[in-house]
């Protein structure tokens, strides 16, 4: 089963993908866990590096941020999450390339239907449509609240202002419509979002 936990930055991802972890690992199942577009892998962390850590600003081109985003997802599906799934296992992503669309398509203005044939040509259709997709979302108040508490930023896109935030925040919703993916509202506590999203894996 390969499941993605989409969203803007500070609705809760990373904590709701832990909480998925540990409730298929108590089933028994082999559970990997990737981190878009970074993972558990030295070449998509170079990836990551090189388009992500704010002081590293190199003004890339927002194609040349698809791009990039594109290559670090085949190597991530390829190598980690292709032979976790041949094997009955289950694979937790806490973004995808709806993140692309957002943050390249809606927010930098890159041509979404060349982002969705580029993703389509390069992966395959099990990544494109996950089992199990989920797009969090909250009211700005909350989502800076909580990216507040984490300090101050250090990458990229999380310091950029807040038009450009306001332009992602609004493009999920297009997103969800556009390709029938669940959303959860993620301004209750964990355990009220950890319940929703159970409830759609059940």
């Amino acid at each position: 089963m390969y499941i993605v936990i989409e969203g803007q930055d500070g609705t809760g991802k990373s904590t709701q993908v832990r909480l998925l972890q540990e409730y298929f690992e108590k089933q028994g199942k082999k559970v990997v866990v990737m981190d878009e577009p970074d993972g558990d892998l030295p070449q998509a962390h170079e990836l990551h590096d090189l388009i992500l850590v704010k002081g590293k600003d190199y003004g890339l081109e927002p194609m040349t941020n698809v791009l990039l985003f594109t290559a670090a997802r085949v190597e991530l599906w390829k190598k980690i999450a292709e032979p976790v799934l041949k094997s009955g296992g289950v694979v937790i992503s806490a973004r995808n390339w709806w993140s692309t669309l957002a943050y390249q398509g809606y927010g930098e203005g890159i041509s979404r239907s060349k982002i969705i044939r580029l993703t389509k040509e390069l992966l395959p259709a099990p990544y494109v449509t996950p089992d199990l997709g989920v797009i969090l979302t909250t009211s700005d108040e909350v989502r800076l609240s909580r990216q507040g508490g984490r300090g101050k930023a250090t990458e990229t896109f999380e310091a950029k202002p807040s038009e450009f935030q306001q332009k992602v925040n609004n493009a999920y919703p297009k997103i969800a419509k556009e390709f029938g993916i669940n959303v959860v509202d993620a301004s209750g506590t964990i355990e009220e979002v950890f319940a929703l999203i159970m409830a759609l894996v059940k």
